[in-house]
């Protein structure tokens, strides 16, 4: 069954092993996300990128996953992950 009582947007990097992992356990319970790698946008998209992580992470490190707007997961944080989504 699909978790779809949370918006969630994952900023990362296609090359880092934390953001796989991140990945990987919004995946397999099942929470719906919204996937940006960083890495990969160009230009102004790549801008727009940066400023939406910078306003919730000043560090811009990653994975940085946004829930519902306001929790803010730096890391693959497994726990603090499972508990903002209230899996």
């Amino acid at each position: 069954m699909a978790r779809a009582n949370h918006s969630v947007m994952f900023y990362g990097l296609s090359t880092c092993i934390h953001c796989k992992h991140c990945r990987e356990f919004l995946e397999q319970n099942k929470v719906p996300f919204e996937l940006h790698y960083v890495d990969l946008a160009e230009g102004q998209e790549r801008d727009a990128l940066v400023t939406a992580i910078r306003g919730v992470n000043p560090q811009i490190s990653f994975p940085t996953v946004v829930i519902d707007g306001v929790h803010v997961v730096i890391g693959f944080q497994p726990e603090a992950l499972a508990k903002a989504l209230v899996l």
